[in-house]
């Protein structure tokens, strides 16, 4: 094989790490659904694509978002039930409950501001497009610093290679 040759990823690994950390996502919301409820001050604020497969909820209100839409799992919301590929939440728009059913492909964002807690995710892909990028897990501002460091303009990508070991506790 040719140096320039580049290495064609056939494990999917972009696809197997969001799918790892859309099983947080779904841990988490049993969690929220179990009967002890959210912990602490935990509280979630999910966002995801409304034109996603598989997203369902009044007509109206997904109209009126017609790319993405957050909502807030906090103090009011009811009916929370997490399930293999999609989760299911009643809230309250305009004073009025609403049912939303959402599946794990289609959240973007995952948001506990409690913890300061982040994962973003790239919308699923068709099988025929090109590998997106992996999810994203967004550290703690001052972790998050000591882990970035931005390539060169042009440069070519290169494998990542993080060691867990800087965000330990000591």
């Amino acid at each position: 094989m040719a140096k320039d040759d580049k290495l064609k990823d056939l494990m999917r690994y972009d696809a197997l790490q969001q799918e790892a950390l859309r099983g947080v996502v779904k841990a988490a919301l049993k969690r929220a659904a179990s009967p002890e409820g959210l912990p602490g001050d935990h509280h979630f604020y999910i966002s995801f694509r409304t034109d996603a497969p598989g997203v369902s909820g009044p007509k109206d209100l997904l109209a009126k978002y017609t790319d993405e839409m957050t909502i807030v799992l906090q103090n009011q919301f009811w009916d929370l039930a997490p399930g293999e590929t999609f989760f299911s939440v009643t809230l309250k728009f305009g004073g009025q409950p609403k049912s939303l059913a959402i599946p794990y492909t289609a959240v973007t964002r995952f948001y506990d501001p409690s913890v300061q807690y982040l994962l973003q995710f790239t919308p699923a892909e068709e099988p025929d497009a090109a590998p997106a990028p992996a999810a994203t897990a967004v550290l703690p501002p001052k972790a998050e610093r000591a882990a970035k460091a931005p390539p060169p303009a042009g440069a070519p990508e290169e494998p990542k290679v993080v060691s867990l070991d800087q965000f330990r506790k000591k």
